[in-house]
Order: structure tokens, then C-alpha cells, then sequence
């Protein structure tokens, strides 16, 4: 066995390597952490273009995760995109059955930034039941107006809050362009402002947020401070180069 934490990604994969299992593994590594991986989707895509998702059956997601578990010691995973929310909670059931304490970072991927669905909302009891089993969840202010509909921003933010911490990624705000927000424990609201006045836009920086995230609970047991070192990470890979595809860097040199 490596003498490194190991990590768990369960999300699809991406050719272009710019999102999905493939970045992880790269945010991973660059945190000093062994990264493994559960392909949930084959998709059809680059930096710019997203034209066809294959889905991988249910049951073989589940064995590769238990396999996974029969050899490595796992407590924090991150999970992208998956095909509906029973899938979803039928992974978490997976999940919490071989590690009870199991810390879940959730990115709620409804929609690539091409443009193609994912699925559509589910009832509020059944995601009402996935918010129980993610320790945090990390959506964009599009991604969260989605889950409720009929439900504003505020209100939204309220109920989930009841169930799991919420990591709400300003990138599409319209008032505070990059000012992220971090609501835990039920009652705490901390605003995480940009570290750099520009950025450079990357495919893939939704998932490179969460995956970092997921790599400082891992490595920090602060939340917060978790939240905001995990900010800073994903705005260097921003600020990396110019292109749609980021590089990203050893955090020792950060």
C-alpha cells in the first residue's frame, strides 16, 4: 500500500480530461492524496463540446465500489454526475453500508456547461433522502434553482441547510460574480470572496471546486477553512493559462 490517504471520485469520464474521474484524480494527486475512481458515464465531449452520454448500468458502479472498499481504507468521496437521483441514493446507500462514517461531497451536475440534461427534478422526499447522506453539497446558483423550482434561492438554501452543509459556488451570480458561500451546522453563513480580481473561465471547474474539497475535509477537519483553501486551489487552476483546459499544481507550490 502507498503511504498516502486515499480518495474516492464516483463521477463520469471525460476525453478531454478537462472534468469528470480524470480531473479529480489530478486535484487529488495534487493535494498529496491517492486518488481512485468509479466511472458512472462514458460521454462524447471535449473542452467546448458535449454531444452524447453512455450510461454505466447501476450494478457495475456498485461493484467497483465495493471492490474498492474490500482493499482500501476510504473516508471521503465525491461524487459528479450520475444518471437520476434513485441511482444517486442508491449509491449513498452503498456508500454508508461499507463506512458508516463516510463523508459524501456532492456536486449536483443537472446540466454541462455545453448544455445537455442530465435528469430533471426528482419529488422532494426523495432529495430530501440524498441531503441526508452528503455531508456537503456544492451546487452553482443555476444548479440549486433547479432542485426546487417552486422554491427561491433563500428558501431553498433553508431547507437543505436541515439536512447536509451547502457549498453555493458563485460563478453564475449576476450580483457578486465569484463570491462563494459556504451555510453549515444549520445556522452558519460564511461568504468567501475571490482571491483574485480575474479569472480565466476552464471546463471542468465544478468538479476541480469539489474534488479540492473534498481533498481539505480530507486533509483538514476544519469546514471552513477546508472551504477556503479549496476556493484558492480552484482559482489557481482558473488563472492557470488562458486556454479552456487548466493545469494544475502541486499545492506545496501554491
Amino acid at each position: 500500500m502507498l503511504d498516502r490517504d486515499n480518495i474516492l471520485t464516483i463521477a463520469g469520464l471525460d476525453p478531454s480530461s478537462g472534468a469528470g474521474i480524470t480531473a479529480d484524480i489530478k486535484t487529488f494527486e495534487s493535494h498529496g492524496l491517492y486518488g481512485l475512481s468509479v466511472c458512472t458515464a462514458l460521454t462524447v465531449q471535449n473542452d467546448i463540446d458535449f454531444r452524447a452520454c453512455k450510461w454505466v448500468d447501476a450494478a457495475i458502479i456498485t461493484d467497483q465500489i465495493e471492490i474498492l472498499f474490500e482493499r482500501f481504507n476510504i473516508s471521503v468521496v465525491k461524487i459528479g454526475i450520475i444518471e437520476n437521483w434513485p441511482i444517486l441514493l442508491q449509491i449513498l446507500d452503498t456508500l454508508h453500508a461499507l463506512n458508516s462514517n463516510i463523508k459524501v461531497v456532492l456536486d449536483p451536475i443537472i446540466k454541462a456547461s455545453a448544455g445537455f440534461d442530465f435528469h430533471s427534478t426528482e419529488s422532494q422526499e426523495l432529495l430530501d433522502n440524498i441531503w441526508k447522506q452528503c455531508y456537503i453539497i456544492t451546487p452553482n446558483y443555476d444548479e440549486i434553482k433547479e432542485l426546487y423550482p417552486d422554491r427561491d434561492i433563500e428558501d431553498t438554501i433553508v431547507h437543505i441547510g436541515r439536512f447536509t452543509n451547502i457549498y453555493l459556488k458563485g460563478g453564475h451570480r449576476t450580483d457578486k460574480k465569484g463570491w462563494d458561500a459556504l451555510y453549515h451546522s444549520g445556522i452558519v453563513m460564511i461568504n468567501i470572496p475571490p482571491y483574485t480580481e480575474a479569472t480565466h473561465e476552464k471546463h471542468g471547474s465544478g468538479c476541480v471546486l469539489s474534488s479540492a474539497l473534498a481533498s481539505n475535509i480530507l486533509i483538514e477537519s476544519d469546514l471552513e477553512k477546508a472551504s477556503k483553501k479549496a476556493k484558492y486551489y480552484t482559482e489557481q487552476f482558473l488563472n492557470s493559462n488562458a486556454s479552456l483546459l487548466g493545469v494544475h499544481n502541486n499545492i506545496l507550490n501554491l
